[in-house]
């Protein structure tokens, strides 16, 4: 894909954005980027309203600019973080907010199996992406439950 912003940083980030979803498509063995996109934005918010604010902004400085964004959208820091304990709980959210391309918005997004794969999945490419310390530093906000899904 091309783009024709003529701005090298939005161009960067486009390009880094879309190496990130390539990624986690991989990971979630898909060919479908809009599905890649949806699961990284799930599993982020799901994370972000989890972990601490000062884990959410560490972890946010560390994204690609465009991935940022989405991070950060729609986020309140009030009342956060949020208390969920259980991965039940965690993958309920993803699986809430993750919507596959031809979804027509009438069911609840994807089972809790689906959900644990994206979780994974995403978890896989923070963790290639992200420096270990700041991945160690989010971990050791989370529950056992919760970290169980990274690699």
């Amino acid at each position: 894909m091309t783009t024709a912003t003529r701005l090298d940083v939005f161009d960067a980030t486009v390009h880094k954005t879309h190496e990130w979803l390539n990624d986690v498509m991989d990971a979630m063995s898909s060919r479908d980027k809009h599905e890649a996109y949806s699961a990284m934005r799930a599993t982020l918010h799901a994370l972000r309203d989890r972990v601490t604010v000062e884990e959410v902004a560490q972890l946010g400085a560390q994204l690609p600019m465009l991935i940022r964004g989405f991070y950060y959208e729609g986020w309140d820091p009030t009342g956060k973080p949020v208390k969920e304990r259980h991965r039940e709980q965690f993958l309920a959210r993803i699986a809430r907010e993750f919507r596959p391309a031809n979804d027509s918005g009438d069911d609840d997004g994807i089972d809790a199996d689906g959900a644990e794969r994206v979780a994974r999945a995403v978890f896989t490419v923070l963790a290639k992406r992200i420096t270990e310390g700041e991945i160690d530093d989010v971990k050791h906000v989370l529950p056992k439950d919760v970290r169980a899904f990274w690699p």
